[in-house]
């Protein structure tokens, strides 16, 4: 997804159209909560004028991330829509406006495109198909999962000794 400024001027007054899968797989360095990437697959069109290029593109594809709840893996769907653009001078640069400066001679989308990745990526995600206990820690320091039929047979260790005290009074009144 590099294209030099001396390409992109040859379309000028064309139509530059791009359809292309790629891999990134950079993105779990990045951000290691990302476990995998899928490919993803990227169409566009540019519009080149002689100080600047303005790139009309979307990314479909998916993500694995950890269930927030369980850690079991996670297909998370990502599709983006986006216009970037490039000043091909510098001096033209203008603070208000989302614009990307050209640097050198090459206009490179992967470094965007990560970047649009990363953002995608939620703080939280949840799986719905995994049931309750399946894939998820059911015990760790100083903490288990205790079921609602199990908690009402437990007595609270803390009030064993009331439950005996009562068993007390209950056989002293029967004499």
């Amino acid at each position: 997804m590099k294209w030099t400024i001396s390409q992109l001027q040859k379309y000028r007054n064309k139509d530059l159209t791009f359809d292309e899968t790629i891999q990134i797989d950079d993105l779990s360095k990045v951000d290691p909560s990302i476990r995998a990437v899928s490919p993803m697959h990227i169409t566009g069109r540019a519009d080149i004028s002689s100080t600047r290029v303005t790139f009309h593109f979307s990314i479909e594809g998916h993500l694995i991330l950890p269930c927030s709840r369980t850690l079991v893996d996670v297909n998370y769907p990502i599709n983006v829509e986006t216009t970037e653009t490039f000043l091909l001078n510098a001096s033209d640069f203008e603070e208000e406006e989302e614009i990307h400066q050209v640097k050198g001679d090459v206009i490179d989308l992967m470094p965007v495109i990560q970047e649009l990745l990363l953002l995608e990526v939620p703080l939280q995600v949840f799986c719905e198909d995994v049931k309750t206990g399946e894939g998820a820690p059911q015990s760790g320091k100083d903490w288990e999962v205790v079921q609602e039929q199990d908690q009402n047979k437990k007595v609270d260790p803390r009030l064993a000794g009331l439950a005996k005290f009562f068993e007390q009074n209950d056989s002293s009144s029967d004499s």
